[in-house]
């Protein structure tokens, strides 16, 4: 697993971006996320455990330069941090993702906690075995209100995975309803607790494994307990090993008639973590577990060690992950779901290929891959790859997030379309809802003329997607059958993610109906219809619609509004441009 750490751990520069390369046997760690390379071109194995110290919204000096809605000033896969200046001799920061400083977030957190003035001394959290102040140790609770008989309810077994803060065990449930059924037991080390962060994140993950309940791709969670020296998460055994093993048992590649099976299970269960509110940050080949050796057994989720609630307008900013799957926005430190697309685009392109798409032999070097190189489709075996495969991976691969699909639209690509599925609610539905209702006339009238120019592949999402919202008799949609679908989906999670307040700003569908016509109209991406091949056909054929249909007279203050709005776009792009003039290496 990844994790963002805050003392400074110099590496060499590399400017070896080779997508295709073949890493070294060392294990290279930067300022950002830690991870392994292998000589493999596929990513290392790395067991199972919490092994990070990042926060889980990062109070960290180095905020985003980017608020929520606004995209990169900058052209697509080029880094703010290394910013180009115009004062000769300037060069890249060596390292161009200052490491956030944890400090602020930890003396809040305890005087949160414990009401005392006296707090740790600024600095980097002390790891890997330094000295830790005592007084620092003492005044953290590691209490976490978990069960204490641990050792009456379950029998420990051998060991099955090792990560950098624990351990994960074959347990046998001696009482109970779980008597005598096989288990896995997640063995945390309290020692290794040394901030309130590392503590904090122990109880989010058992927070959200506890919340999310209910899919047959996610990993089930049974009990928590705690001890004096650990804490122990109990969950169901998954005996097939992992994804990243297969696909080397294979030789680096699936067939694109295997991929889909793959892919399609890894769609299903992060759409509906994402419905509930809940970003996984972490998703790698590594966390994927077979439920038996069977070639045809189920995949499991696991690892939700990074992993956090996220509300449905919120970016979040602390820098986590593991490097190969990190999506851009994240070292832009400005991300929300669509991150986790990202890493699936990633898995995505190994399945079909055999090697990573961004490639380096420094963690540094893979992020200027990530920010500024496009992945290899020329070189074998792409050529002899389906154009629907390239298609699909592409879309999910797009440096601007706005223009990724989500889990539930990538389930009804073309590429898919022949596997039987069920397609999940998407929360994006929810989100393009909103933002037509509080639109302009003039901007609606535009998205309609757009929505009557689309694809048929376009619709099959669209459709599915209204009805999943059960339409009444009459054909039409309002405020209740959104509210309604969103219960029926709801777990703990939902709730603790307060995804449920998106309904509040969709108010103007309590006092009107929406037919399927206008729902295609609010529930299209503009910018995911530039990413398409077909953009310039559609945006021709939607001007001539909105031609036959604009006859009517737009008013002055709507064209206003629309030319207000471009304005202020352009001033806080050129105030972010300028910001990065003149950093140094």
């Amino acid at each position: 697993m990844g994790q963002c750490y805050g003392k400074t751990i110099p590496t060499t520069e590399d400017n070896d971006n080779n997508n295709n390369g073949v890493p070294p046997t060392t294990t290279t760690t930067t300022t950002v996320i830690h991870h392994h390379h292998p000589q493999s071109p596929l990513p290392s194995s790395v067991n199972n455990g919490v092994k990070h110290t990042t926060p889980a919204r990062s109070s960290s000096p180095w905020s985003s330069p980017y608020p929520a809605g606004i995209a990169s000033p900058l052209p697509a896969g080029v880094s703010p941090s290394p910013a180009r200046s115009s004062t000769p001799g300037r060069r890249f920061f060596k390292r161009p993702f200052p490491p956030p400083s944890p400090a602020k977030h930890i003396k809040a957190s305890l005087a949160r906690r414990f009401g005392h003035a006296k707090q740790p001394r600024e600095g980097p959290i002390p790891e890997d075995g330094a000295v830790i102040e005592p007084e620092v140790l003492q005044s953290l609770d590691k209490n976490f209100g978990y069960n204490k008989n641990f050792g009456a309810k379950y029998e420990l077994g051998k060991e099955i995975g090792r990560g950098h803060f624990g351990h994960t065990c074959h347990a046998r449930g001696k009482k109970g309803d779980l008597k005598d059924h096989s288990l896995a037991v997640k063995i945390i080390s309290k020692v290794k607790m040394t901030t309130a962060i590392s503590i904090e994140d122990v109880r989010r993950e058992v927070k959200i494994l506890r919340a999310l309940s209910g899919h047959k791709h996610l990993i089930q969670f049974y009990d928590a307990c705690e001890d004096t020296n650990n804490v122990y998460i109990v969950m169901e055994l998954c005996e097939g090993g992992e994804l990243l093993d297969r696909i080397l048992s294979r030789g680096g590649r699936y067939t694109e008639a295997d991929a889909k099976l793959i892919i399609v299970q890894i769609l299903s269960v992060v759409a509906f973590c994402h419905l509930q509110g809940v970003v996984h940050r972490d998703l790698k080949p590594e966390n994927f577990l077979f439920m038996s050796k069977s070639e045809d057994a189920d995949m499991k989720l696991i690892d939700f060690g990074l992993s956090d609630f996220i509300r449905p307008e919120e970016r979040l900013n602390d820098i986590v992950g593991s490097a190969y799957y990190v999506a851009p926005e994240v070292l832009h430190r400005s991300y929300s779901l669509e991150a986790d697309i990202w890493s699936i685009g990633v898995i995505s392109y190994i399945l079909l290929c055999g090697s990573r798409p961004f490639w380096a032999r420094t963690e540094s070097g893979i992020f200027r891959a990530v920010l500024r190189a496009d992945p290899n489709f020329d070189d074998i075996p792409w050529p002899s790859v389906s154009p629907e495969a390239k298609d699909f991976v592409k879309r999910l691969l797009n440096k601007d997030y706005r223009k990724r699909m989500s889990a539930a639209q990538a389930l009804t690509h073309p590429w898919l379309s022949s596997e039987s599925h069920p397609i999940p609610l998407d929360i994006l539905i929810y989100k393009l809802v909103k933002s037509y209702l509080h639109a302009s006339p003039f901007k609606r009238a535009a998205l309609k003329a757009l929505s009557k120019a689309l694809t048929e592949d376009e619709l099959v999402y669209l459709r599915a997607q209204f009805m999943l919202l059960e339409p009444n008799k009459d054909g039409r949609v309002s405020l209740d059958n959104f509210r309604m679908a969103l219960m029926r989906n709801a777990t703990d999670a939902m709730k603790e993610s307060r995804v449920p307040d998106i309904l509040n700003a969709m108010a103007p569908l309590s006092y009107r109906k929406m037919d399927f016509e206008e729902f295609c109209a609010a529930a299209i991406s503009t910018y995911q219809l530039e990413a398409l091949e077909t953009w310039e056909q559609i945006g021709s054929t939607a001007f001539e619609y909105f031609e036959q249909e604009g006859n009517r007279t737009v008013s002055v203050e709507e064209l206003a509004r629309v030319y207000l709005s471009v304005y202020l776009v352009l001033i806080i792009e050129s105030y972010y441009i300028i910001s990065f003039v003149g950093f140094d290496e």
